[in-house]
């Protein structure tokens, strides 16, 4: 899948995996969205990171995604918001208006907790049933707006290649 001029949103991207699938898109080039709900600190940490390594936009969302309001609310952020040039090098346009596409990676299911003692307690995280149902909800409610929505495999160990360039760096807070 060729990704150039894409942004990557990863959600649970605090979480080990989430935060190692970021890792790969910015290796590869890819603009960043790093979701988190709770380890805010983990967020921002990994953004400085990422900043560090690679020339990319990188953007911090904070979110709720086990709530069907806030899945709206980040699915309105996620394809308004004016990151992208316009003829005179001013960000100005969203997806929509540059007709971009967007790959959604989920991590609703690999929430851990790591704040207490040395195994990760993944009492918060959704069930796979539900997460399920919240990130194809996201994803469809996506589609509608009649954006190019790519995923991949639930739960898959997912491999990607992309060209991309930046660096941005924007923080959503809702």
């Amino acid at each position: 899948m060729n990704l150039e001029g894409q942004v990557a949103l990863v959600t649970g991207s605090t979480s080990p995996l989430g935060s190692e699938i970021i890792r790969v898109l910015a290796k590869e080039g890819t603009n960043v969205v790093i979701h988190y709900h709770n380890k805010e600190e983990e967020a921002y940490a990994l953004e400085q990171e990422i900043k560090n390594k690679y020339n990319i936009d990188t953007y911090v969302i904070k979110c709720d995604i086990t709530d069907e309001n806030e899945v709206k609310k980040m699915v309105d952020k996620v394809i308004n918001l004016r990151i992208f040039d316009d003829k005179n090098g001013v960000m100005n346009k969203s997806i929509i208006d540059v007709g971009g596409s967007i790959l959604s990676i989920s991590q609703f299911t690999l929430y851990a907790d790591t704040t207490k003692g040395r195994r990760p307690s993944y009492i918060k995280a959704l069930n796979g049933e539900k997460a399920t149902i919240l990130y194809d909800e996201f994803n469809n409610k996506l589609r509608k707006t009649g954006i190019n929505i790519e995923t991949g495999i639930f739960g898959a160990d997912m491999k990607v290649n992309i060209i991309n360039d930046g660096p941005i760096t924007i923080m959503l807070e809702k």
